[in-house]
């Protein structure tokens, strides 16, 4: 209910623009288009000095292309940045979550206007060959197309070889206006490895290759000679090769125009351009910076086509020169009329006060609201244009120039202020959902406090915690930075439990190697927002020291072959459980170690290589298909297992097998513990590599925890609480959409498959939370043996409890901070990460698969 209210479909003016009498029409400088998207093609891949686009900054030098870096608003990811491209309007937060739903059509632009639709309405053809994103928000529209799913990640090369098997045929051809190219290999390569891969120089330069063919014909093929040429990112990509927030690299990807009659432009700068350069602002701010939005106007203007009538972008002064003296202010104007009727639609007094005698001398930057200094700067610009009607002036001399610049000046004052317009929540289904969350949450609380009381140490910390973590939910800083308050807490809830084991001298030791840990753990990955890109374990050292980095990583895959071989297939024999150990293992550290060579080969030392290059024989879809297949046969096993033990119990002429009677231990124990380690394996194949260690490191933690005895259930369930939130950020986690890892979302699968592949992307980005809800039950069922059914119920109650304050606090943040500026940067997206941990983590993870580990072990 909240999210419905919160995240509503923003409205639009339904219908196609159309030149109505007031507009001039100017003749068309194109009549044909090709559109070449390059996903999350960043502005320093393109202008920056090492770049691989060596073709693009030629032209650039020469005056055949014009450059800009183009500013993309948050959520930084396709579908609503296609949005604003061809629509020229600011896309919804709620674009985010229809984004990954390959299936979903409810995001369609079949009813807005849009450049293409504009083509079409006016005769026009279109093809489109690459991402199906635009098949998708473009039903209908395209003679010819074939389009991918933008999601198989682990694909670089044939999903980009789909779009350019296409371009020599369409080239070739005279029936079409407009062609649109989306590649995606440049972005999976992000996502894959980050932006330093090795392979993301050979794709720039295979990017750069496609620029120069299709430039090529454009110079040499006649019925191509009126054709426009945009290579576009739609985002970039921040440091980890994701993309989603709001950080420089994500919002500043390149965008280029290229033709031979921009020559005309060119020839008016004071001082050519330099390819490549260095940023004039920042890190990626290269050239002059515009709105991303900004294309919509300039697309249709330059083929002679109304300007979409939801556009809120700004026609780009800098084109004039391809228009006559006397054109070049019915261009502009025409623009500003189009972002005029927005602005009647969203101001209804606007009408009113634009009709006002206008005063030479005012300052319409002293108009005491937005709506009357628009209507200021209207003024402003009518009076002008009428001077110009009246004197005849022509449009080169310094009059023309002002009136360029009022218009110029009063279509940015439009997008400024139409752009920072909140969105249209509906605060009755936002009330109405805070209202259900302050139920839930009173009742959780009600539940909660006749059960606590055994531990005050603990009782007295949770309370802390959770009102700290409510409160927190109002500060975009915090937000952004969350990772610091679960390490701060995990520091002090220890060191709390230090010193309650000291005074018990019993302990203590363990307690500070679990310190030592966490100090370790803190430095593998650095996350949030302002310290992203710092120096950490991860980037820093493992990189000079793969030797370690795989030392480690086998000592991992050994200490849960181990486990395996001591707690799995009891009933089977020694011999047959120990090949079965070894053969899960192995398949699982083979596939991570092809998975590296493939993924950043220089992380592979050189007496690794000669395994490594013998697995390749084998595709990696079907080494982790094997890894899940063995690892799926074996929880089979062990749960048929457990009901045989439970058929052991009741009857008592069952002799145990000889197995068991070598290891004359509690069968139950090791069912359960055999199903974690099992969980384990799987965790390990959806991790990251480098991240593998961390995983041995949870269970040395884990294993302290186990020795504990004296720590009470509740200290046990504040304890796991508190890790499950400090591995999510320890792996590289944030409240950012950036930070979700999409390297291990295809494990296994060769195609597109929405459930499939949903589920191993929340695994992969809550691989420690999973860890620690998976070892919950032991631990808890260790502290209490005869009354585990209780203890759970209980720790799900204080979860629960954790999770319903979590949720009322965000929703208040949310709601009173709507007209924040960081609400669609921050809020929004620590909201999703909310309904996730709440959810997939809470409900299905940690109640779902918890209760599932009691009910084995109780068997």
């Amino acid at each position: 209910m909240f999210a419905k209210g919160f995240f509503p479909y923003k409205p639009f003016l339904p219908g196609l623009a159309v030149f109505n009498e007031e507009d001039v029409q100017t003749p068309a400088p194109f009549n044909k288009v090709v559109f070449m998207v390059v996903d999350a093609l960043r502005s320093d891949f393109v202008f920056g000095e090492r770049s691989g686009f060596k073709f693009t900054q030629s032209l650039i030098f020469s005056g055949r292309a014009i450059p800009f870096t183009a500013h993309a608003t948050s959520p930084t990811i396709t579908m609503p940045r296609v949005k604003a491209i061809t629509t020229g309007s600011i896309p919804g937060f709620l674009d985010v979550i229809l984004n990954f739903a390959e299936s979903d059509t409810t995001s369609s632009l079949a009813q807005q206007d849009n450049w293409l639709a504009q083509i079409k309405a006016n005769g026009g053809k279109l093809v489109m060959y690459g991402d199906d994103t635009w098949i998708k928000l473009f039903p209908g529209m395209f003679t010819r197309s074939d389009g991918t799913s933008s999601f198989f990640v682990s694909d670089f090369t044939e999903v980009d070889n789909n779009v350019t098997r296409h371009i020599d045929d369409e080239l070739a051809r005279d029936d079409w206006n407009a062609m649109v190219l989306h590649y995606l290999g440049l972005d999976h390569i992000g996502h894959k490895s980050g932006p330093q891969s090795a392979f993301m120089l050979p794709k720039q330069v295979e990017m750069d290759g496609i620029v120069e063919r299709i430039y090529t014909a454009i110079e040499t093929q006649p019925h191509l000679d009126s054709t426009l040429f945009v290579l576009a990112g739609d985002h970039g990509m921040n440091d980890a090769g994701n993309h989603g927030g709001s950080g420089e690299g994500e919002t500043s990807p390149a965008l280029v125009f290229m033709s031979p009659k921009l020559k005309t432009i060119a020839s008016t700068y004071e001082v050519p351009l330099k390819a490549p350069t260095k940023p004039r602002s920042g890190e990626f701010g290269f050239y002059d910076t515009i709105e991303q939005s900004d294309l919509a106007p300039v697309i249709t203007s330059l083929l002679g086509l109304p300007v979409p009538r939801n556009n809120l972008g700004v026609f780009m002064p800098k084109f004039l020169q391809l228009w006559k003296s006397e054109e070049r202010v019915d261009v502009m104007m025409r623009n500003a009329r189009q972002l005029r009727s927005i602005v009647v639609a969203a101001y209804p007094e606007f009408e009113r006060l634009s009709q006002m005698p206008y005063a030479p001398h005012n300052q319409c930057g002293d108009s005491p609201s937005d709506v009357e200094e628009l209507a200021c700067l209207w003024r402003e610009a009518t009076y002008l244009l009428g001077t110009r009607n009246r004197k005849n002036i022509v449009d080169t001399s310094e009059p023309a120039t002002a009136i360029h610049e009022s218009l110029w000046k009063l279509c940015t004052r439009y997008q400024q202020i139409l752009s920072g317009v909140a969105s249209n929540y509906d605060l009755r289904l936002m009330t109405g959902g805070i209202a259900l969350m302050v139920g839930a949450t009173i009742l959780s609380v009600v539940k909660l406090v006749p059960v606590i009381g055994e531990s005050s140490l603990a009782d007295l910390s949770f309370l802390a915690i959770t009102v700290a973590y409510g409160v927190m939910m109002f500060a975009s800083s915090f937000v952004e930075e969350e990772h610091h308050f679960w390490y701060w807490v995990a520091t002090g809830w220890f060191m709390l439990l230090f010193l309650k084991e000291r005074r018990k001298s019993n302990g203590e030791f363990g307690l500070i190697f679990v310190l030592t840990l966490l100090r370790i753990i803190r430095r593998w990955n650095q996350t949030g927002q302002k310290y992203a890109g710092a120096p950490d374990i991860v980037k820093s050292y493992f990189p000079e020291h793969t030797t370690i980095l795989w030392v480690l990583i086998i000592l991992t895959y050994f200490d849960v072959f181990v486990g395996i071989c001591r707690h799995g297939f009891r009933n089977i024999g020694p011999q047959a459980a120990g090949i079965f150990a070894f053969t899960t293992t192995m398949a699982a550290f083979g596939f991570k170690l092809s998975f590296a060579a493939y993924d950043a080969m220089e992380l592979v030392p050189t007496w690794l290589m000669p395994g490594a290059k013998a697995l390749t024989e084998v595709p990696l879809v079907n080494q982790a298909r094997a890894v899940f297949g063995v690892v799926g046969a074996g929880m089979l096993y062990t749960i048929c297992e457990s009901n045989s033990s439970a058929a052991m119990g009741v009857d008592g002429n069952t002799t145990p097998s000889t197995a068991d009677q070598s290891q004359p231990t509690d069968p139950v124990d090791h069912i359960a513990i055999s199903m974690r380690e099992l969980t384990d394996i799987f965790l390990l194949t959806q991790t990251r590599f480098a991240n593998t260690p961390l995983i041995l490191l949870f269970r040395l933690i884990s294993r302290r925890l186990e020795s504990l005895k004296t720590l009470s259930a509740f200290e046990i369930t504040l304890t796991i609480l508190i890790l499950q939130h400090v591995s999510f950020f320890a792996l590289g986690g944030a409240n950012a959409i950036s930070s979700v890892d999409l390297s291990n979302a295809y494990n296994g699968v060769a195609g597109y498959n929405m459930v499939i592949v949903g589920f191993l992307t929340f695994v992969s980005n809550w691989v420690g939370p999973i860890f620690w809800a998976s070892a919950a039950p032991m631990l808890l069922r260790e502290r209490r043996p005869a009354d585990a059914r209780e203890t759970w119920k209980k720790h799900v109650l204080v979860m629960t409890t954790f999770f319903a304050v979590a949720g009322l606090a965000v929703m208040a943040a949310c709601t009173a901070l709507r007209t924040h500026l960081f609400i669609w940067t921050v809020f929004s997206p620590k909201y999703l990460y909310l309904m996730t941990w709440s959810l997939g983590f809470h409900i299905v993870a940690g109640i779902g698969w918890g209760s599932f580990m009691i009910a084995v072990s109780r068997k």
